[in-house]
């Protein structure tokens, strides 16, 4: 299940770094850096059920800025 979402969000992610890449319109980037933090989220919780803590923590901290970037990005535009 995890794989599926892993897969999913990072389906999500680079479609929305293309479609802003070749149109040159970055009015998604704000859905763009969650996607890619929930994607480290998923990989973090994989991390931790493989008993790599130190990979894990560090996957959730990035998740943790990204969330704050996003919302920070949602906010301010």
């Amino acid at each position: 299940m995890l794989m599926i979402l892993r897969i999913l969000f990072s389906i999500i992610t680079l479609a929305l770094a293309g479609y802003g890449l070749i149109t040159r319109n970055f009015e998604f980037q704000a859905y763009l850096i969650l996607f890619l933090g929930l994607a480290m989220l998923v990989t973090g919780i994989q991390e931790f059920q493989q008993n790599k803590k130190l990979t894990g923590w560090l996957l959730i901290g990035v998740f943790a800025f990204s969330l704050f970037v996003s919302i920070q990005s949602f906010i301010l535009h």
